[in-house]
């Protein structure tokens, strides 16, 4: 029997392995789960009609890329799998900031799950820039890009000025 040659697991073997594809806030995505439970649109105000109950996805961020300053109409539960620890980056609906970091290192202040609210602002990008990180993030209801909004870096300046330096950063418009 020939020994296999162990192959490093980088972020390209995991963007082959999981089939992953870039992601239009930054990053490589795949979607793993669509319930077919479906919520109907009465029972969800603000949504423009029926939801699955929950979607999920594999996320991979490398090096400098970073997911840029968006914001969801339902709640995402982030979950950490490989690779460096990922800053999530939190502006919630009273302007306050917060981190979360994700990662396997609970005396290091890493989690290894989180939740970012609806209608919460957020960015992420990896804690060791040289490094990358395989995340999977979960949303309930379930997430459709409709349900996506791309920050504007001057308009999300102007409403978050103390977080000014950071938006500049996590923004690519």
């Amino acid at each position: 029997m020939r020994a296999r040659k162990a192959r490093a697991r980088d972020a390209k073997y995991w963007i082959e392995k999981l089939r992953l594809e870039p992601h239009p806030e930054g990053g490589y995505f795949r979607q793993t789960y669509k319930s077919e439970l479906m919520i109907a649109s009465g029972a969800l105000p603000g949504f423009g009609g029926a939801r699955a109950a929950s979607t999920a996805i594999y996320f991979l961020l490398e090096g400098k890329n970073f997911s840029a300053f968006h914001r969801l109409r339902s709640d995402e539960m982030w979950h950490f799998y490989a690779g460096s620890p990922l800053v999530v980056h939190v502006i919630d609906s009273a302007a306050d900031y917060s981190a979360i970091l994700l990662g396997n290192d609970p005396d290091a202040g890493q989690v290894s799950q989180a939740v970012v609210k609806a209608g919460y602002w957020f960015a992420s990008e990896v804690q060791d820039r040289k490094s990358w990180g395989l995340v999977g993030c979960t949303v309930a209801p379930g997430f459709e890009f409709e349900d996506f909004e791309l920050g504007k870096r001057e308009e999300l300046a102007r409403r978050f000025p103390r977080q000014r330096e950071l938006i500049e950063r996590l923004t690519r418009q």
